[in-house]
């Protein structure tokens, strides 16, 4: 995927979501983590409030979840609190915080291509 399609994918995905949300500005690459995060914890309601160590946990899950298929990380399975727990798996050998974001930016891309744009 060449970076004009990213860019313009990532803007199609923060447009989606925050229409979908009714929310007043679109969301950035924390926010989208924290609501995939939700997708695949898949214990929410609107009620309850996570504190900051859980919304840092949700990231967390988004982002194992977004890496398993290139083999950074492999599923465990659940714990008996029902947060979906994974091992490292290869090494992730990107360096530099831009080179990161893309990578998540375009894992993103793919997650939302498959759960709600086909």
């Amino acid at each position: 995927m060449e970076v004009w399609e990213i860019d313009f994918e990532w803007l199609r995905v923060r447009h989606f979501i925050k229409d979908n949300l009714g929310a007043a500005q679109m969301p950035d690459l924390k926010g989208i983590l924290f609501l995939i995060g939700l997708q695949e914890y898949g214990k929410w309601n609107n009620t309850r409030e996570f504190s900051k160590e859980e919304k840092q946990d949700l990231m967390h899950v988004a982002v194992c979840c977004l890496l398993e298929k290139e083999g950074y990380y492999e599923y465990k399975g659940r714990d008996q609190d029902g947060w979906p727990h994974w091992d490292e798996g290869a090494p992730f050998k990107v360096k530099g915080s831009k080179e990161q974001e893309q990578i998540l930016k375009k894992k993103i891309i793919e997650y939302f291509n498959e759960q709600y744009f086909n």
